[in-house]
């Protein structure tokens, strides 16, 4: 098998290419690192010189330490390189006129976790349309899906739910990388646009076929297996259930004070996914757990529920695993389950789970008394999303064109 190479990697091995990009700035952040653990911003400094005149950063801040929703960082200064970061998680979410004077091409660098609502693709959105807006080129040094790309699961976003956690329709398991991410956007912005491409890598690779460590993009996907899970559990912050921040597994613990048995749970869950008794998810085990966050929801309270186990990752589908939680746990409550308020990633007046499932009926499909996971509603999308992105994909797909292919439950 031929060795993996991010675009990070493959500009380092040909600095030529450089050549005609002129004055730059960098987009990127702890997590933008070689196999050598050599981070971008060094790179690009020895490779442009005086040239890289600006660092940004995107949510969670430049050196990936802020914590959750709307927690803005600030802007700095790079005492050793002697340039100013930015960031594009402030008073501002779009690089600025002045950000960008004197800049002839913005670079990114990003590991995107293969999920919608991952902020990170808005920002990169962003800096396409600041680069038409000033005439600048964009770069981007294409990085993996650590969850592959050749599943897609939830539903496409409807545009009436659109926000800074979804911005064009795609699935809640989108299957792209950095680079094919940022083509299919810029179908409609149209910026001047160059993707430098990874090398040695299919779409069928998960994280753990690239045999290089996870580095935390964020603080709490602090590991590869909260990132498998991820495109389905982040569905929990649009609800009072614990998602497990302020634990050590965050995206692993699920529970609630009011959920008053632990097994209780693992078997409504169970019984949604239409598996028999002592069945688990495959590529999943639910271990009935108790724990108590030390921050966030349910702070220094006993809640009861699952770890989430990942045991195969490449059978790994999490998103009909996330919406069994919230009926269950909704099913348990006793009337304690409850929707997060507003505000959610800056939009004041929605319910965040409308924003997050994607469509303005995602509440009340939860509530319904006919719930079901077979429902077209939770899938709405994915065949017309697979044709439409076809001509922004840059590595082939094994099996042919991208699309939703289930599991047997």
């Amino acid at each position: 098998m031929p060795t993996f190479h991010c675009g990070l990697e493959a500009w380092l091995a040909n600095p030529r290419m450089a050549d005609a990009w002129g004055n730059c700035a960098l987009l990127c952040n702890q997590a933008s690192v070689t196999r050598d653990f050599e981070p971008a911003w060094n790179v690009a400094q020895r490779l442009l010189g005086s040239r890289l005149k600006a660092l940004l950063g995107p949510q969670h801040g430049f050196y990936g330490t802020a914590q959750d929703n709307m927690i803005e960082t600030h802007h700095v200064r790079d005492e050793i390189l002697g340039i100013p970061i930015y960031s594009l998680y402030s008073e501002t979410r779009q690089p600025t006129p002045e950000m960008l004077n004197g800049i002839d091409t913005l670079i990114i660098d990003l590991q995107i976790v293969g999920c919608r609502i991952y902020t990170w693709k808005a920002t990169i959105a962003a800096c396409l349309r600041a680069a038409v807006r000033d005439g600048k080129r964009v770069v981007v040094l294409d990085r993996p899906n650590p969850v592959g790309g050749e599943i897609l699961e939830g539903r496409v976003l409807d545009m009436d739910a659109a926000s800074f956690v979804g911005e064009f329709p795609i699935p809640m398991r989108h299957g792209l990388t950095a680079g094919e991410a940022a083509k299919f956007f810029n179908v409609t912005i149209k910026s001047e646009l160059e993707v430098v491409s990874l090398e040695g890598w299919r779409s069928d690779m998960l994280w753990n076929d690239l045999n290089r460590p996870w580095i935390l993009t964020s603080p709490n996907l602090p590991t590869i297996d909260p990132v498998h899970v991820y495109p389905g559990l982040v569905i929990l912050e649009g609800t009072n259930i614990s998602e497990g921040r302020g634990t050590g597994l965050p995206f692993q613990f699920v529970g609630a004070p009011y959920i008053k048995r632990s097994a209780d749970l693992v078997k409504r869950v169970i019984d949604l996914l239409g598996l028999a008794p002592g069945q688990h998810p495959p590529g999943l085990f639910l271990r009935a757990a108790s724990f108590e966050p030390t921050s966030g929801k349910w702070m220094k309270r006993l809640c009861n529920g699952i770890q989430v186990h990942v045991v195969e990752p490449s059978k790994v589908r999490s998103f009909d695993l996330a919406l069994a939680l919230v009926r269950a746990c909704i099913e348990l409550s006793e009337g304690a389950f409850a929707w997060k308020d507003p505000p959610y990633e800056y939009d004041l007046v929605t319910l965040p789970m409308k924003l997050i499932i994607g469509s303005q009926r995602a509440d009340q499909k939860f509530l319904d008394e006919r719930f079901s996971l077979d429902d077209p509603f939770w899938h709405s999308g994915i065949q017309d999303f697979a044709s439409e992105v076809q001509d922004s994909l840059i590595y082939p797909r094994s099996n042919g064109p991208m699309a939703r292919r289930p599991h047997s439950r």
